[in-house]
């Protein structure tokens, strides 16, 4: 399994930020990897809600269905599969003012199969992609709302 963790302070309300992000269509915006990120099922964003995510990985593009299995007011979970992965990506918020949240971002990738046996070879690369998140989220949270 490969783990990766970003920390973030962000200027924008913890309501709103988790706000932004429950919606994981939005990861087009701030995810490096993601291509498209499609909402397969219909009614508000809530605990179920299903995507349907591509994302381009070393080259290559790869689809994962991901639900959002928790969505708490201070933390969210959304895990994705496929034949060869299941990926959780939990994100956990505090208020550190009315204004700024800060928020602890989590990646995790459990390989099956043979796909195990590259695991450790793929570390660097998701280590790069958590960092292009760390890079891209203010900037889309800045377009998406105007907050920063």
């Amino acid at each position: 399994m490969i783990t990766v963790e970003r920390d973030f302070l962000l200027p924008v309300p913890l309501d709103s930020l988790v706000a932004y992000l429950e919606d994981f269509g939005r990861a087009e915006e701030w995810d490096p990897g993601t291509v498209s990120c499609v909402r397969v099922d219909e009614g508000p964003v809530r605990e179920g809600s299903l995507w349907r995510n591509t994302s381009r990985f070393r080259g290559r593009l790869t689809e994962l269905d991901y639900r959002l299995e928790a969505r708490e007011p201070a933390r969210l979970v959304f895990v994705g599969t496929n034949k060869t992965v299941t990926a959780t990506d939990e994100m956990r918020f505090e208020a550190r003012s009315a204004t700024t949240t800060s928020m602890t971002y989590e990646a995790s990738l459990r390989f099956k199969g043979l796909a195990r046996l590259a695991a450790p070879f793929l570390r660097p690369e998701f280590e790069r992609l958590a960092d292009e998140v760390s890079e891209r989220l203010p900037k889309a949270l800045s377009k998406s709302s105007g907050w920063t």
